[in-house]
């Protein structure tokens, strides 16, 4: 696995990622397999895949205990990356950026993890209740205490970046990009490949459709959350067709599946992008990794490059 370093002078981890979410929340809940997702993230460290994301909201609450459980013994061999600040029940998803809440979020996940130290901590999203300097204070005062090595925020506007910074260091971003999803190429994207910040894309693989094996409304799992996207109905799954066919494409020249072609294209964006996939299963696990090894020519880059994604909504 090739490697590269949180920002200009972060921990190293490989170029790819794990998103742990999908294995308790979100992603077909009823086939959750504590045992199957332990083995997928030790079988990660094997391969290289060290940086391991997960959040509190995740579950809630769960997805932070099983990656804990998981990592018993190998916890050293990993840069551990949680989130605090969105809140979920039957309401629906709901933000809290207050200073005292973050404070016992950060001492909640460290409970739930069985670590002392959490290596990157995100502000999961910005409470628009309350200024992004109070949340972020709050974080940074975690960092003083040895609690969390680092910052990142998720899902930020590069104004709100530029505040936090100057607060405390933002170690890393983390927002949506994808070939179905480029808005983060206009402004943020930019600005962190200048300034060697950490970039990590989640839903790198278009939350599953660029692997080519979702077609049908259908093939999704019953209870799965996507069947309520507009992106995953037929007529919209149908509007994806032709950046589907374009990774097939440029995959069997390579003799590399879809996914892993989606995923080169997101390395070639910077030297600290960092995908972090989400799976609960060890043979697309293996095929994410994987993906660090691909090489796109530029000419490949530039027909993905040129393809329209869908515009939904």
């Amino acid at each position: 696995m090739q490697t590269t370093t949180l920002g200009k002078n972060g921990k190293r981890v490989g170029r790819i990622g794990l998103g742990a979410m999908g294995m308790t929340f979100g992603y077909d809940p009823h086939g959750r397999d504590d045992d199957a997702s332990a083995e997928v993230i030790r079988r990660a460290i094997d391969l290289g895949v060290t940086l391991i994301d997960t959040a509190d909201v995740y579950g809630p609450w769960t997805n932070e205990e099983l990656v804990g459980t998981a990592l018993k013994g190998r916890r050293d061999e990993v840069v551990l990356s949680t989130k605090g600040g969105l809140l979920f029940d039957e309401n629906g998803f709901s933000n809290n950026g207050r200073p005292d809440y973050l404070a016992k979020a950060v001492d909640d996940s460290l409970m739930r993890l069985g670590v002392d130290h959490i290596d990157l901590y995100f502000l999961h999203r910005i409470d628009p209740q309350v200024p992004v300097e109070e949340s972020w204070g709050a974080l940074a005062k975690a960092v003083d205490a040895g609690k969390i090595g680092a910052l990142g925020l998720s899902a930020s506007s590069l104004d709100e970046i530029r505040r936090a910074e100057k607060i405390h260091p933002v170690a890393a971003v983390q927002s949506e990009l994808s070939l179905f999803d480029r808005s983060a190429l206009a402004e943020v994207l930019p600005y962190t490949v200048e300034h060697s910040i950490a970039f990590l894309p989640f839903s790198p693989l278009g939350r599953g459709v660029l692997t080519g094996g979702i077609a049908r409304h259908e093939d999704l799992p019953r209870d799965d959350w996507r069947r309520r996207l507009p992106q995953f109905s037929d007529e919209g799954l149908a509007r994806q067709r032709a950046l589907v066919a374009a990774v097939e494409r440029i995959g069997a020249r390579h003799g590399a599946k879809p996914s892993q072609v989606a995923l080169a294209w997101l390395l070639a964006k910077g030297d600290h992008v960092i995908p972090i996939p989400g799976t609960k299963r060890l043979r697309y696990l293996e095929e994410n990794a994987a993906a660090a090894d691909l090489a796109l020519t530029p000419a490949e880059i530039a027909e993905l490059d040129a393809l329209e994604p869908p515009v939904f909504g």
